[in-house]
């Protein structure tokens, strides 16, 4: 996949601190920011998927119907990434 050039703005700190970090792990700076946008990303995928199955699971108190729970269960949980 190609890389995409982008200019952002940092505190000056989180920019030094950065810089530091790279050169500690001998990687670009660009590099580090990847991982670490890689990583929130993942994150704030992980957090939306475990809401949604808390949503699907809140379902469980509601319903007698197993099957009616499933359905329920999976359409909530259908365009969730594992």
């Amino acid at each position: 996949m190609p890389n995409v050039k982008t200019a952002i703005s940092l505190p000056e700190k989180l920019f030094d601190e950065s810089n530091d970090l790279a050169e500690q792990l001998e990687i670009s700076r660009s590099r580090l920011i990847a991982l670490a946008l890689q990583e929130f990303l993942q994150r704030h995928h992980n957090r939306r998927a475990l809401n949604d199955l808390n949503l699907a699971l809140a379902d469980l108190e509601d319903d007698e119907d197993d099957l009616g729970l499933l359905a329920r269960a999976a359409e909530r949980l259908k365009d969730v990434e594992w």
